[in-house]
């Protein structure tokens, strides 16, 4: 990122105009030495990594590319206004919810045989079966997961993807560790 005077962030492949009304050339970024840079106050600043927006309220970066962040709520906060009361739900909800939506998902391209098994008493796959009661099972553990989340930390947990003493990949991560038709 690139700041002139402290005050302004200019963006490469864009021109700019200077305290004096000079208007400079798109090109400057890549046409200008750093000397050139420094003359007219253009210092490039360092970008820290991005905090992750999926639990942290985020906002930058700011002109020393610092990033402004603050933790997001893992339980509903209850607000009134006026007399009316809002609900904005906290990330334990939110992820309660997304689990909900992919356990569906995944339960979808079998409902047909679950709706033949009510209306027909046709017989459901064993395969099909056993996959659904996964799904469902797996879909209560993860909720379980998230709810009993004591802490932020507990709750960033459930996205870590499980490695061995090497650091390779072991698993998917609690959150997304669903079961996989046929196997």
């Amino acid at each position: 990122m690139f700041v002139l005077n402290n005050k302004t962030q200019l963006q490469p492949g864009k021109s700019w105009k200077d305290d004096n009304g000079l208007t400079h050339p798109s090109n400057w970024a890549t046409a200008w030495s750093t000397d050139e840079k420094s003359a007219y106050g253009i210092k490039e600043v360092e970008v820290q990594e991005k905090p992750d927006d999926t639990f942290y309220w985020v906002s930058g970066p700011a002109l020393d590319g610092s990033w402004t962040s603050k933790e997001r709520s893992l339980d509903d906060v209850k607000t009134t206004v006026d007399g009316k009361e809002f609900v904005t739900k906290g990330l334990k909800s939110q992820w309660i919810a997304k689990t909900k939506k992919t356990s569906n998902t995944l339960l979808a391209s079998t409902d047909w045989q679950v709706v033949a098994k009510a209306e027909r008493d046709r017989a459901i796959d064993s395969n099909v079966a056993t996959y659904r009661a996964a799904v469902i099972t797996k879909c209560a553990a993860i909720e379980t997961s998230i709810t009993n989340a004591a802490n932020l930390d507990a709750f960033k947990a459930l996205f870590d993807v499980p490695v061995d003493s090497d650091g390779n990949p072991t698993g998917n991560a609690p959150m997304y560790d669903w079961p996989v038709m046929g196997e």
